[in-house]
């Protein structure tokens, strides 16, 4: 792919998009870039001079090119994709166009519906502990594109594969699969659950015998998946009777691993059920990479979680405040409620993903005082969860911490964490978490 006659259009231009098309330009290619909304260039991102770019639709320019690359969670249902397939035009996604320029030593792709984050991060900085030439990328915030230059045959790639990026990326094969769990999220992108399932599939599908799946055991659909692969599988939250499996008893965690079992006790300090499964995932790929155990246990004791992760912002009169932004579905939600015991003030709402509310409901009723709602799926809120709490309509982030002032009591939980994408007030989930923590740390 170094013919610099080749043209390339690039379909979204975000963060992704971005990176691809600057990419594609250092490499030599005619780059056309095409946008359906207007033209913001995010503030640690440029788009080369070099590139063409149209905004507010997608013209019949982008069937001038040789190859098309779509940018993750671009809809494949456009009309111009079908023009492409038509006309023999190949759509790529942006992880894989990236991928032709990269043989890193090693990749570990983590993926599930809710923890990536976490679990990324956390295998990240186990891995850069002990090998210096570590590179995360991905759904964390940096696209593949963007790290190319960083990237030699000595590096191990860290990366964070969300559904969007794994349904167009159908070749990909890791050395290290992560998957957390699956359950409901994006589907109206995917249009059922099958599709996402498929989507989330494609991290394992192309693995071989040499390469090594972790899953979580508990979950019913990694289980029915991971049972025909090819690659090697490791266990978590398991059965004690497997091999290949580490698992969390009485404050150790266990690895049961070729007739071996090696004992870590880290101390552990994120809180949640939750945290405990991404704790497991990520040393057990700490352990298949080789890692030390000393070091493994020593980040693992120093860490304390991602930012707008069920985040603790401040208390204020013996109330305290949390910043759970990254809660852009209801199993994220469900999860953080699950987090504390009562007395929760919870905020909800934003942009609709497809999914219902409904799981929630008996949670809410048990441990939560009032719902705030804000952002468009208001509504549909409020229909789906009524008489689980009272309901306040606050339709934005200020107002319901208002609200929420004339409310709260000593000793209560104020937590932000709202079930919801965050594209109808906000840039995205970082956006939405920082605006509620400076609405928080700005209050007398």
């Amino acid at each position: 792919m170094k013919n610099i006659k080749i043209n390339i259009a690039v379909i979204g231009l975000g963060k992704s998009g971005i990176a691809c098309s600057n990419l594609a330009c250092s490499k030599g290619y005619n780059v056309f870039a095409s946008d359906s909304g207007n033209f913001k260039t995010h503030s640690s991102m440029k788009l080369n001079k070099k590139v063409s770019a149209e905004f507010g639709k997608h013209s019949e320019k982008i069937l001038d090119s040789d190859i098309i690359i779509k940018s993750p969670g671009i809809n494949a249902d456009l009309p111009i994709f079908k023009l492409a397939e038509k006309r023999n035009i190949p759509v790529i996604s942006e992880f894989d166009f990236a991928l032709n320029f990269i043989k890193p030593k090693k990749i570990i792709a983590i993926t599930g519906t809710n923890g990536k984050t976490t679990t990324t991060t956390l295998i990240y900085k186990i891995i850069k502990k002990a090998y210096k030439n570590t590179v995360v990328a991905g759904n964390i915030g940096y696209p593949l594109s963007s790290v190319v230059k960083k990237i030699n045959n000595e590096t191990i790639l860290v990366l964070e594969m969300s559904s969007y990026q794994l349904e167009d990326s159908p070749n990909f094969r890791p050395d290290i699969s992560v998957s957390l769990n699956i359950t409901p999220d994006h589907l109206k992108h995917h249009k059922t659950m099958k599709n996402y399932i498929k989507a989330k599939s494609n991290v394992f599908v192309n693995q071989t015998s040499k390469n090594f799946a972790i899953y979580n055991y508990q979950d019913k659909i990694l289980r029915n998946i991971t049972s025909n692969i090819k690659a090697v599988t490791f266990s978590f939250n398991t059965n004690l009777k497997k091999t290949n499996t580490i698992y969390y008893d009485n404050g150790s965690i266990y690895i049961k691993y070729k007739n071996k079992q090696i004992i870590f006790s880290p101390k552990i300090r994120i809180p949640g059920k939750h945290n405990i499964d991404n704790i497991l995932s990520s040393i057990a790929a700490a352990y298949l990479l080789g890692i030390k155990k000393d070091i493994v246990e020593r980040v693992i004791s120093s860490f304390k979680g991602v930012e707008h992760r069920i985040e603790f912002v401040r208390s204020i009169n013996n109330v305290s405040y949390y910043n759970d932004s990254k809660a852009t579905n209801v199993d994220s939600t469900k999860v953080a409620l699950e987090s504390f015991d009562n007395n929760i003030q919870l905020i909800l709402g934003g942009q609709d993903k497809g999914s219902s509310y409904k799981p929630i409901y008996n949670l809410i009723k048990k441990k939560v005082k009032n719902i705030f709602l804000i952002g468009e799926a208001t509504p549909i809120i409020k229909k789906e969860l009524d008489g689980s709490a009272t309901i306040y309509e606050c339709k934005t982030l200020l107002n319901a911490v208002k609200q929420i002032r004339t409310l709260v009591k000593e000793k209560d939980i104020v937590l932000f964490s709202p079930a919801c994408a965050s594209f109808d007030q906000f840039e995205n989930f970082e956006h939405r978490g920082q605006e509620f923590k400076n609405i928080v740390l700005s209050l007398k």
